[in-house]
């Protein structure tokens, strides 16, 4: 071989390496495109995110507001562009502590029920605020206080609108006046910010996998429905130990204040591992082309970690009988296929 071919068949030879490493690093971007890793949300807890208008909207407190994130993908809520939708006035009985914010389309408006107190927890109770706009990103106003005639110590309130349009309230809250332990209660609402009639308790925490931790703890209490099947998925045991999980009380009956309408599952459907601690306070929703559930949890950054956890997502199934088969937490950092699009 000439000096003169050697010299075309190494240049070749490069340029031929060069289109490959160029080649396979635009397939490696696309494959990456393709997955994500949990944590979503480095930092958090109690996340609440729902869909509308093909968006993602992530509701979560943070320095004492409240915030409202838009995104068009899920894995995608803690990296998108938020806003401070509510800050509470300095003196007044709903000024501190901000736990689990919820935010609802209900009767054509924009609604988010939030835990709230002076600073002492022992006043904790919920409160509804209300949107100015169909944006849920726009600024919210106080609406007042939700409660039954009893008034007591609340959180974690969520809304169940049933197939006949009636809507209930349910939240987590003491039987009496000293906090012995949490139960999961549930009345009717006349609208948005009205409860209309009195409390019935759904759940007592009575399993062993219920009792981790003091006080005992029902909390969290989330709908999910499959089809005419209701699910109160919700958390259980101290939310500050490796052992918090979820549990799954069954409408089985037509009257939803009916506590023999309601068959609480003898074992929790949501645990820890051996790798991930306390996954706990989920929200649930669709893949953006409908046809994937997915969870979304918080956990434990680590065993013992207590109340420093982080925000995680994943998918889960339904079994024959129609009920949830949320399956076992994936260890973050590990590579999980984004929810389907198209």
């Amino acid at each position: 071989m000439t000096m003169r071919r050697m010299i075309l068949h190494s240049v070749l030879l490069i340029h031929i390496l060069l289109c490959s490493v160029g080649s396979y690093g635009e397939q490696q971007a696309n494959e990456s495109d393709l997955f994500f890793k949990n944590p979503i949300v480095e930092s958090g807890a109690d996340p609440w995110v729902v869909q509308r208008d093909g968006s993602y909207f992530y509701c979560y407190s943070r320095r004492n507001c409240i915030w409202v994130s838009r995104a068009e993908h899920l894995e995608d809520i803690g990296k998108a562009m938020t806003a401070a939708v509510w800050t509470p006035p300095e003196d007044a009985p709903y000024s501190k502590e901000l736990w689990a914010p919820e935010l609802h389309y209900l009767r054509g408006k924009w609604y988010i029920y939030v835990a709230a107190d002076d600073g002492d927890n022992f006043n904790h109770r919920m409160y509804v605020l209300e949107g100015t706009s169909q944006n849920p990103q726009a600024p919210f106003i106080m609406k007042g206080k939700i409660t039954d005639s009893k008034d007591r110590w609340a959180i974690d309130g969520t809304v169940l609108e049933t197939a006949d349009q009636n809507v209930y309230f349910i939240w987590s809250g003491w039987e009496g006046a000293e906090n012995v332990q949490q139960n999961l209660y549930i009345a009717p609402m006349s609208d948005p910010w009205t409860i209309s009639g009195e409390r019935v308790c759904l759940s007592k925490p009575g399993h062993e996998w219920e009792t981790h931790g003091n006080p005992l703890i029902n909390e969290g209490p989330e709908v999910l429905k499959n089809g005419d099947k209701v699910f109160i998925i919700y958390s259980a045991s101290g939310s500050w130990t490796d052992e918090y999980c979820l549990g799954q009380i069954t409408l089985i009956g037509e009257n939803v204040l009916d506590p023999a309408s309601w068959e609480k599952k003898a074992e929790p459907v949501f645990t820890r591992t051996d790798t991930v601690f306390g996954p706990g306070h989920a929200s649930f929703v669709k893949s953006e082309n409908g046809k994937e559930d997915w969870i979304v949890y918080h956990s434990a950054k680590h065993s013992g970690a207590g109340w420093n956890r982080q925000v995680c997502i994943q998918p889960f199934t339904w079994n024959i009988d129609g009920s949830p088969n949320f399956g076992r937490p994936v260890l973050t950092n590990v590579s999980i296929p984004i929810p389907q699009r198209d």
